[in-house]
């Protein structure tokens, strides 16, 4: 059983590998959207879902009718998944293209555009994801037949090694993408799964029996108490539960813990390795306490209640919890689900992979709807906190019920137990009422929430900021001013529109605006332009304006389907440079498309932040440097980032007068609003006087790669901090 054991941690470990790689290249073709985001993880599971289903359902008619082993079925579903990693990343851009000509004949709104999208990712991730859900109930069905062995706990086994590979799915590839970029890391996916094809082959080979004893076949066999018809109604619905709270908690995890960990790829990589890790626990103890045991204590099901709330007290601001301890409070209720899933399918199933197939199919179909109730639902309606409480909050009837019931629970018959359930009681009401979320720390700013995230804007005069969940995005600057007043001054004709990527407080499309142009702003998330007014107090004046066009959109996936041609565009991509999916509006890739979108002579403007990240920086500036025919870098006032001037057409070399004497009377007046000088021509001239070489900040890292959508070099920067890996 060794060798089953090694061939599921292989398999677990590729099918994360792909759905993070996958997800990343589905967000550089068709966009960084939380709509998009849950339609590729939906199409994942649903293909999960739909082979184990299928391949259950197959195997009932198979018996005793094919002569294929079913070892070499499980070798063949291992070689095609293997040719995934080839065709997937061919079939995403074939979907992009045909989305484009789409486009042409059939005007895309962002409803038709995501159905056109959903369907055909569905195409392109069912298939290959329908294989790697497969693959338990076809092993489940050769342990039985090639090697005789009858075990209820089989589910279980492979389910224990697929987890543990997870593990090293969720972690592993961070580096290996670090060091060789996506494509060479899915290549390294397949050359895992060739491995598995080719060994579960030769193994097939082998004469019954020899692969080892009847290990699994220890347990005798367990009933399910009640009525039978009743019992298995129940057992499906608490796989469907598992899989749904489990998944909608680890959506609210992510929002929940941002302010702690970050936007960065190692953030969701410790929320997911904890998740996993903590699973595997519990699989493992459910393994040892199966041997002895066929039925749990009710009070399982009330303890999944009290500990899915300990990520309410972690996250609450007051209690001042490192962020490592914050998010590891997601262990004890992950432990738990990793106990009851796998034993919730072996007592569904006892050993028999039709029915594996076909309650482990029930579970995923909860994993699919648990994170579009907590992401569409749950979170825009009641945020993080309320969200976490209403997920819980089905797990405390289950204990309820199932402790009231006669034998099932020592709370029942035990008054000391029952004394402890209501200590425990109370004090989850203590945590429910008297924790707070991130947001309650500014009783007196303004929240909006919605599917995409919660929007915090607080604050009075010159320190307000805005939070995107929970992390600081931006603050009144005269850098932002700088944004619209340099590119469009250095322009060599008159400007007559300007587009900017990513719209914050809105102070670079206020600007824009002051030069009597049209100026369209795109702005991922749609609560951020709600709150212009808070920050400008013409806000809600200049969105009725007739020149200003907000576009709720991802910019680039704008950029790529507009047939607009802009004489400006700016860009100022949210913080930290090193945040997840940012590095796909630094690439060369993108810059392709910005200058497919500038009219002749027109100016792209893009702002990069002096973080301390040289390699990043260095990348970022070879990409431009490769991209437009001419590059120019300054200072931003205050000091503190990099505006970035590319055209393909000589940017002219004005004097500070000369660039100020370009300013209409608006637009001069609204650069100088914030100092820290007097006069435009001051301003003009502390920026021209810190111009810095491009060649300078590509010195500093002089063998980084410019950066590309294949290796997002800003974005996976732990070896080089751990000085593992040098430019």
């Amino acid at each position: 059983m060794g060798w089953y054991f090694v061939l599921f941690v292989g398999s677990g470990f590729c099918s994360i590998l792909y759905e993070l790689i996958w997800l990343r290249l589905t967000m550089a073709q068709f966009g960084v959207t939380t709509a998009l985001v849950s339609m590729v993880l939906s199409m994942f599971m649903a293909g999960l879902g739909l082979g184990s289903w299928v391949s259950g359902r197959l195997i009932r008619r198979m018996r005793g009718h094919s002569r294929l082993s079913p070892l070499r079925i499980y070798a063949l579903l291992e070689l095609f998944v293997a040719c995934s990693a080839i065709a997937v990343p061919l079939e995403l851009r074939w979907g992009r293209s045909l989305l484009e000509q789409l486009g042409n004949w059939l005007p895309l709104s962002s409803s038709n555009y995501y159905l056109a999208a959903g369907i055909g990712l569905a195409f392109t991730l069912v298939p290959w994801c329908a294989c790697m859900g497969a693959t338990i109930p076809v092993a489940m069905f050769a342990i039985r037949t090639d090697h005789g062995l009858k075990s209820q706990r089989s589910f279980s086994f492979l389910y224990l090694a697929n987890v543990l590979g997870a593990i090293a799915g969720a972690t592993l590839p961070l580096l290996l993408i670090e060091v060789w970029g996506f494509k060479a890391t899915l290549q390294a996916g397949m050359l895992v799964n060739l491995t598995l094809f080719a060994s579960a082959l030769a193994l097939s080979v082998q004469p019954a029996g020899v692969l080892g004893s009847d290990v699994l076949n220890v347990v005798p066999k367990t009933s399910l108490p009640g009525q039978p018809g009743k019992a298995r109604m129940e057992c499906l619905g608490l796989l469907f539960a598992t899989g749904m709270s489990s998944m909608g908690m680890e959506v609210v995890w992510t929002r929940q813990f941002t302010p702690y960990l970050g936007t960065f790829v190692y953030s969701f990589a410790l929320i997911l390795a904890l998740y996993l890790g903590a699973t595997f626990l519990g699989s493992s103890i459910y393994r040892v306490w199966s041997r002895r045991r066929s039925r749990e204590d009710g009070l399982v099901w009330f303890a999944i209640w009290l500990v899915a709330l300990f990520p309410l007290f972690a996250a609450d601001p007051e209690t001042g919890l490192s962020n490592f301890v914050r998010v590891l409070s997601i262990v004890p209720f992950s432990g738990l689900m990793g106990f009851v899933t796998p034993m919730l399918v072996d007592r569904w199933s006892e050993g028999d992979p039709d029915r594996a197939g076909g309650g482990y199919a029930v579970n995923i179909t909860g994993c699919i709807l648990g994170p579009l109730l907590a992401g569409f639902v749950l979170l825009p309606l009641m945020g993080e906190h309320r969200a976490l409480q209403v997920l819980a909050a089905p797990w405390l009837v289950v204990g309820l019920i199932s402790m009231s019931r006669a034998g099932s629970s020592r709370a029942r018959e035990s008054l000391s137990w029952r004394v402890v359930c209501y200590v425990l009681c109370l004090a989850a009401v203590v945590v429910i009422f008297d924790t707070h979320s991130f947001e309650q720390q500014y009783p007196r700013g303004h929240v909006l929430r919605d599917s995409t995230a919660t929007v915090l804007a607080e604050g009075e005069g010159m320190d307000k900021r805005l939070f995107v969940n929970g992390v600081s995005i931006t603050f009144l600057t005269p850098a932002t001013k700088m944004m619209s007043a340099l590119p469009l001054a250095l322009l060599d004709h008159s400007p007559q529109n300007a587009l900017v990527v990513c719209f914050g407080m809105g102070t670079t499309h206020r600007s824009m605006l002051s030069w009597g142009i049209d100026s369209t702003a795109v702005e991922l998330d749609p609560s951020v332009p709600s709150l212009f007014w808070f920050f400008h107090d013409d806000g809600n004046e200049l969105l009725r304006s007739p020149r200003s066009h907000v576009v709720i959109d991802d910019g680039r996936r704008f950029l790529e389907r507009t047939a607009g041609q802009y004489d400006v565009i700016a860009i100022d991509p949210p913080p930290p440079t090193q945040a997840a999916a940012s590095s796909l509006l630094y690439s060369r890739e993108f810059y392709s498309t910005v200058k497919q979108r500038l009219r002749a002579h027109g100016i792209f403007q893009q702002w990069v932040a002096d973080d301390g990240d040289i390699a990043a920086q260095a990348a970022m500036a070879r990409s431009l440097k490769e991209s437009f025919l001419y590059v120019r870098a300054f200072a931003s006032v205050p000091k503190y980032g990099y505006h970035l001037i590319a055209s393909d057409y000589p940017i002219p070399n004005r004097s500070a007068a000369e660039l100020a004497r370009r300013l209409p009377a608006a637009a001069a007046a609204d650069l100088v609003e914030w100092g820290p000088y007097s006069t435009p021509e001051q301003q003009f001239t502390e920026v021209l006087k810190h111009e810095v070489a491009l060649d300078e900040m590509i010195a500093k890292a002089p063998g980084v790669p410019a950066l590309r959508d294949d290796q997002p070099v800003n974005e996976y920067y732990l070896l080089r901090q751990l000085h593992l890996l040098a430019y």
